[in-house]
């Protein structure tokens, strides 16, 4: 055995070792040294038709291994297609490694065809940024690991010189950084919070990407089932909590609807746990919403709290589940919300998002929880549809529904779901898209043929940026650059080597469904909907 290396092997080799095993991306000159490794070291990499929405594949395969996620990119142009897949990755919380082929720096400085300053354009939007050498090919590998994956996640970019990547290294890499133990609190404050938890009457916890990301999903439930204590989730972290449980209050962000009867109770408690909460996701209505002068709120996070878009009585930089352990222990329970309280916001949002109309986002959203099994893995794009679906459709794990939360960007579904199903491919994955979205990513239906995938793609047909469109009614200005044609989506899915139907009703949606779960290719599913159907509804 050779004891010795290419650098880019080195860098393979790590990811294998952190448990990737599949990279997206587009290759080029420049990279496929880097492709030759990570093919070695047994990570497979996976061609898409463009990096933006090879990034979302990668974050949902991750989702499903919670391996960092691997997104490659060639010089230039190809590595900066990527960036919008990669400020997603920072503000929703992805470990992701971007690794981008660049020039040698002596060659740089005498050509100039493609050549800018890569790791400017991403430090700003990862938690760092190196240029692999030599003679750290080892130790940058493994700091981009940590640094992804450890503290709050997010993403890490490795520019990668041409020459570099061939470079002989030593083949047995320095012992890897130690994993950081779980922090709890101590002390007079810790004394403090269990006081407040025993005599709190009216708690409630707000639970958000740090516990999904810390696998707190046991934790919370425990927590909650021990003390009574009902549970609200950003969209991240919905299914921490089964949403069909006693306890669970759904998802809240964005929906001013929700908002309406989720606010006041928020306001009316007088414990509130914030666990693993960020609020980037939220709208602007759940900023100050709780004043910690006048109520009991303890943050409990990975970070300190520097967003101030709230604040706390008492902030624990601590690990979610041993903090709440540590709350809890030993701990009596207490009767909690004696008036009902609880099953009564439940029936107001049941009552806000109702699921009797015959045809429409509701029905259809309705029609496809109640057809596809409880362990589907769902991922929703951007939009009107979006904001409804978050609250309507109940997910029981955590990561059973994919979105780009913070960020919110367009034309993430489709690639998440062709993530999730290579990775998962014994259960049912559906995307939900509106149809400009969809429209961005088309493309990638070729990349589901070519893998063989058979996930599930909903569109929501009505010719229009409904979420946008209706925002410029509401403000009473011109109808501009929110319409644009209907186009036949079921033929887009047959063109590229799948099926395709077009469905206007609860039956043929229903169908539809039935047969794309046993179908050996993907289904495209165009539903068709009034303009204007997301009125009074999000």
């Amino acid at each position: 055995m050779s004891d010795t290396i290419r650098a880019a092997d080195a860098l393979a080799r790590r990811l294998y070792a952190a448990g990737c095993r599949t990279a997206f991306g587009m290759p080029g000159g420049e990279v496929l040294t880097l492709i030759d490794a990570l093919e070695t070291a047994g990570i497979r990499f996976v061609l898409a038709k463009h990096e933006n929405a090879a990034g979302f594949m990668a974050e949902g395969v991750h989702h499903s291994d919670l391996a960092p996620a691997i997104l490659v990119g060639t010089i230039g142009p190809g590595t900066l297609n990527g960036v919008n897949t990669v400020a997603n990755a920072l503000q929703d919380q992805v470990p992701m490694i971007v690794l981008s082929g660049c020039m040698d720096a002596d060659e740089a400085e005498r050509y100039t065809h493609q050549v800018l300053d890569q790791q400017s354009v991403f430090r700003p939007i990862t938690k760092a940024t190196f240029t692999l050498n030599a003679g750290a090919a080892h130790v940058i590998a493994d700091k981009a690991v940590a640094i992804a994956t450890q503290g709050r996640m997010g993403p890490v970019h490795i520019d990668v010189p041409i020459s570099v990547a061939d470079a002989a290294v030593p083949a047995i890499a320095p012992p890897l950084r130690a994993v950081a133990t779980p922090a709890v609190p101590s002390g007079s404050d810790l004394s403090r919070a269990r006081n407040w938890l025993v005599q709190a009457k009216r708690p409630v916890m707000i639970v958000g990407v740090d516990a999904l990301n810390q696998h707190a999903h046991k934790a919370v439930q425990e927590f909650c089932e021990d003390h009574n204590v009902p549970v609200i989730t950003t969209y991240k972290a919905k299914g921490i909590l089964p949403e069909d449980h006693a306890l669970s209050l759904g998802g809240a962000g964005l929906s001013p609807l929700a908002d309406t009867h989720l606010l006041p109770f928020v306001k009316s408690a007088d414990l509130i746990l914030c666990v693993g909460y960020d609020p980037i996701e939220m709208r602007p209505g759940w900023r100050d919403i709780w004043q910690p002068d006048q109520q009991n709120v303890i943050d409990i996070t990975a970070v300190p709290n520097l967003h101030y878009m709230h604040q706390s009585t008492l902030n624990f930089v601590t690990d979610c589940a041993a903090t709440l352990h540590c709350l809890s222990d030993e701990l009596d329970a207490q009767e909690t919300w004696p008036d009902g309280e609880i099953e009564h916001l439940k029936q107001l949002l049941a009552a806000a998002f109702p699921t009797d109309e015959d045809w429409g986002p509701a029905a259809i959203i309705d029609t496809c929880r109640k057809t596809l099994p409880r362990n589907t893995i769902a991922s929703a794009d951007s939009g009107a549809h979006r904001i409804l679906l978050s609250q309507m459709w109940e997910s029981y794990a955590p990561r059973a529904l994919m979105q780009s939360s913070a960020l919110c960007t367009m034309g993430c579904a489709l690639p998440l779901a062709i993530g999730a199903r290579l990775a998962t491919p014994d259960r049912p994955v559906v995307s939900f898209s509106g149809d400009a979205g969809f429209l961005m990513v088309a493309g990638e239906l070729a990349t589901a043929a070519e893998l063989n995938l058979s996930p599930i793609f909903v569109v929501f047909v009505d010719a229009s940026l409904a979420l946008i469109e209706k925002k410029q009614r509401e403000r009473q200005l011109g109808n501009n650059g929110v319409d644009f044609a209907q186009h036949n989506f079921a033929a887009m899915g047959v063109a590229f080597g799948g099926a395709g139907v077009t469905v206007r009703s609860r039956a043929a949606l229903q169908k539809a469904l039935e047969q794309a779960m046993t179908a050996d290719t993907f289904t495209v599913i165009a539903a068709i909907i009034e303009r204007g159907a997301y009125d009074g509804r999000i």
